[in-house]
């Protein structure tokens, strides 16, 4: 299973010379069955992030570019009335992929973000009265914009927590950004990027990850982290049950990114900015720094004991 994963993590690096962070997380959130939303400023990598990925596995793949005057139609699909049968015909939208790459999805309407809730909750998709099943595995990897950025409508409280993870790429080194001119790896390099998974190796390391052990005190852990997020004075909506199955699914994930078969504390904690603080709604009275979520998301964790 390293050996997998170790593959994976290479071949995407050929392309994103970012952060090496945010490539784990990338994989966390594949072994655990999630989606990710990638979010910061135009030009640091979040799409050549997700297309790496994408390249790298082989399953179908598709990119939803979305913009103001997108329809939920245009990516659910369609049924289309044939004259020769006097029948209507669905016509499957991009969604119907393996990989979802939705581009920029802070730049489309509300009524088009929820198109996406049903596929990431249930992996189905409800179109005129019947109901679809996706292939597995299904992931959607959406970018954005950050919020106050012209033209973005803000992604609403449910909408963000369908996503197990978000990423904030950050800046590359000075070291990093002298490869990025040096190799153009988002040209030439990224279109020739062969795939080194394919459909059932990856669904054999999502059956490793949910056979992960993890003892019920780290169970109690996670239980007491949300608990802690729904008392905090600075936190007006806490972690939701989801969350804490995200966390907890996260902490597997890193789990066998790191070749174990039972979590230890540390791959809670590692996750815990990444998987919970984009689900949290702080109170109006908070600062409203862009790290708030994830300061106050520090100082719940703080307050909780860690099980030896």
């Amino acid at each position: 299973m390293t050996a997998r994963i170790e593959q994976l993590r290479t071949n995407i690096t050929k392309v994103f010379l970012g952060s090496s962070a945010s490539v784990d997380l990338l994989i966390v959130a594949l072994l655990a069955r999630g989606h990710v939303l990638i979010e910061d400023v135009p030009g640091v990598g979040k799409t050549v992030l997700a297309t790496a990925l994408a390249k790298s596995l082989d399953c179908s793949f598709a990119r939803i570019q979305l913009t103001p005057d997108l329809l939920p139609s245009d990516v659910l699909g369609v049924s289309v009335y044939k004259r020769d049968t006097e029948k209507f015909v669905f016509k499957p939208g991009p969604i119907f992929a393996n990989i979802v790459l939705a581009d920029e999805i802070n730049r489309t309407p509300p009524r088009t973000q929820t198109a996406l809730l049903e596929a990431m909750s249930e992996a189905t998709v409800s179109v005129d009265g019947a109901t679809y099943k996706l292939d597995q595995p299904f992931m959607v990897v959406a970018t954005q914009n950050p919020h106050d950025f012209e033209g973005t409508y803000a992604l609403p409280e449910n909408q963000l927590d369908r996503f197990l993870v978000k990423i904030n790429l950050g800046y590359p080194t000075p070291e990093a950004e002298a490869r990025v001119l040096d190799l153009r790896p988002a040209g030439k390099t990224l279109h020739e990027l062969a795939p080194v998974l394919d459909k059932n190796a990856v669904m054999d390391l999502q059956a490793a990850t949910d056979a992960v052990r993890m003892e019920s005190a780290l169970l109690d852990y996670i239980v007491a982290i949300a608990g802690a997020t729904r008392r905090d004075e600075r936190i007006q909506i806490g972690i939701s049950p989801r969350g804490s199955l995200a966390l907890a699914q996260a902490a597997r994930a890193t789990a066998v990114l790191h070749g174990r078969e039972y979590v230890i504390p540390e791959d809670i904690t590692t996750n815990i900015e990444a998987v919970c603080a984009h689900r949290i709604v702080l109170r109006a009275s908070t600062p409203g720094r862009s790290d708030a979520a994830a300061t106050a998301i520090r100082g719940v964790v703080q307050s909780v004991p860690s099980p030896a």
